[in-house]
């Protein structure tokens, strides 16, 4: 997709962050909970990532609400379809009064939505518990890894590339999680969001005043995070979770990101990047705990982790992709897997 559509304004998205529709395994984890909206339909309320607490949907209706999903839900159905800049045309047409509406407007032909119908719904999902908790931090997660990857872009000079993932967090995620920062009593950071991004656009002519900025912005996003209770933010199953929503979209980023061989929208391949690095970071939060009680699944995931992180050797994109779309899929499923074990001990 063209890198100054994704600077586009979004409505708040309040459907639960979806998974990459070709992932097959889906995390659970007891006590959780979400309730559907005046109206939604019962596939909506009964979805397996509203169950689960899991911040993906692996499947069922009720997954991603074309009216209001961000262009990182978006870039699922685009990375399953293969359709170049799918996740703006979505958004372009918006309003629908029916998910057939994608083809009726022509965004989509009938073959290719009979492939995602079962993915798409125009419903809302009202996430209750910790399975809004880590919806939460997913999104918020979401921004820190936008963030991540812009520093490394500014460090190296490429103050035009990093501009857009300054952008996302205040353009595409944060109305998503405002209403949750009123709920918490979270002062709101939206203006020293924008305040970053002005100085970008300017240029980022004064690096001090940007390395400030970036880290107010920064720690304003981490302030966020810190309203949820340490237990839970240190807790191996909650923070397992909050990995896998994280992978998933750095999955479908990269799904959108290569086309014929080729990486061929630079921006989603160092979206993706970021994601992983902060789910990396996360996992060594807790590797020693999980390493404690499952010594074997903590070899495994930091394995995988670590073959799957070397596929973004750097934030600028390398001229050929080091793996394909099918082998970072297979990585984030094996860390999904390998993640049940401790959610669901003797699955």
């Amino acid at each position: 997709m063209l890198p100054s559509f994704r600077l586009l304004p979004t409505a708040a998205a309040t459907a639960i962050l979806v998974a990459l529709a070709g992932c097959v395994s889906t995390p659970t984890a007891s006590n959780t909970g979400s309730t559907a909206s005046p109206g939604a339909s019962p596939a909506a309320t009964a979805s397996p990532a509203a169950e689960s607490g899991h911040s993906g949907n692996h499947g069922g209706k009720g997954g991603i609400n074309i009216n209001t999903a961000i262009l990182s839900e978006l870039d699922k159905l685009e990375a399953k379809l293969g359709v170049p800049a799918l996740s703006n045309k979505i958004q372009a047409s918006r309003p629908y009064g029916k998910t057939e509406e994608l083809v009726s407007k022509n965004v989509i032909n009938q073959a290719q939505f009979d492939q995602i119908k079962d993915l798409v719904t125009i419903e809302d999902v009202v996430l209750t518990g910790e399975a809004k908790d880590v919806d939460y931090m997913t999104k918020l997660g979401l921004m820190k890894g936008h963030l991540f990857v812009a520093k490394e872009l500014l460090d190296a000079g490429k103050v035009d590339q990093a501009e857009p993932h300054i952008g996302h967090p205040v353009e595409e995620i944060y109305a998503d999680v405002e209403d949750q920062l009123s709920e918490r009593k979270i002062p709101e950071f939206k203006t020293p969001l924008i305040k970053l991004q002005d100085l970008i656009k300017a240029g980022a002519k004064d690096a001090n005043q940007v390395n400030a900025e970036f880290a107010a912005s920064m720690q304003a996003v981490d302030g966020a995070i810190a309203a949820l209770p340490e237990a839970q933010r240190k807790d191996p199953k909650f923070v397992l979770q909050v990995i896998n929503g994280l992978l998933d979209t750095a999955n479908s980023e990269y799904g959108a990101a290569v086309a014929n061989g080729k990486i061929s929208a630079i921006i989603e391949y160092q979206d993706s990047r970021g994601f992983v690095m902060y789910a990396e970071m996360l996992y060594k939060d807790i590797a020693a705990q999980v390493a404690k009680t499952s010594p074997e699944t903590d070899k495994a995931i930091v394995a995988n982790m670590t073959e799957l992180k070397a596929n973004w050797p750097t934030a600028i994109a390398p001229a050929a992709p080091v793996k394909t779309t099918e082998q970072v899929t297979q990585l984030v499923k094996a860390i999904d897997n390998d993640s049940q074990k401790v959610l669901k001990p003797g699955s």
